[in-house]
């Protein structure tokens, strides 16, 4: 298979298993979604989404969370990891948004990226989920995928987003990094991978991870 070749069946296939694709944390405006994804940070979805609602029941936009102390915040969010760090920045940018953006969540990397505990990735993820804007968010999932996959060389998410950007088509980008994700989650794991079950890797992986799975299985 050539490198096209395969870029095409891993699309074809994650459009056959995702035709329609769930969004992994609940929000429902750009704000709720930009503090989900800082909480997501070193936790899973699955915890976010059991905290956010008492979170939001609070305050589920910068007005009200202001209002709240950092002490406030970090109680409530406490479950999810990191709450010290978590609660100033929610606090902090809730803060930022009220003063420079009129207390709404800006549209560009720049402006999403100088708000306190916020990454490239989580100003990625607002910018395609909340807004619709092409991006590529590189979580774990795409990056062991992007290498097991011979897509990328697995060196660090930088290149792995650049590679992503690169072979993937611009409008495909915000369904693609959802339908990797729930691929990696589903059939190609970090622990427990079953590589009978991942046809994509199974198809088109890198020769070295595949001879290195069988090793281990005997």
């Amino acid at each position: 298979m050539t490198k096209q070749e395969k870029v095409d069946f891993v699309i074809t296939t994650l459009k056959d298993l995702y035709p329609t694709i769930p969004i992994p944390l609940d929000h429902k405006d750009p704000y709720t979604l930009l503090i989900a994804v800082l909480m997501s940070a070193q936790s899973t979805d699955v915890r976010v989404n059991q905290i956010t609602p008492l979170l939001f029941e609070r305050a589920s936009n910068p007005y009200d969370m202001v209002k709240l102390s950092v002490e406030e915040i970090r109680h409530i969010i406490k479950p999810v990891g990191l709450s010290p760090m978590k609660s100033k920045g929610i606090h902090g940018l809730s803060q930022i948004l009220l003063d420079k953006h009129d207390g709404k969540v800006p549209q560009t990397y720049e402006e999403l990226e100088a708000l306190p505990a916020v990454g490239h990735k989580t100003a990625a993820v607002v910018l395609s989920q909340a807004f619709g804007i092409p991006a590529f968010p590189v979580d774990t999932h795409i990056h062991r995928l992007m290498y097991r996959w011979n897509l990328s060389n697995g060196k660090n998410v930088v290149q792995t987003e650049r590679d992503a950007k690169r072979l993937f088509p611009e409008e495909l980008w915000n369904d693609l990094h959802l339908q990797i994700i729930w691929y990696g989650r589903q059939y190609s794991p970090a622990r427990g991978w079953d590589l009978d079950k991942d046809i994509i890797t199974k198809t088109i992986g890198r020769k070295s991870v595949i001879n290195d799975y069988y090793k281990k299985k005997k």
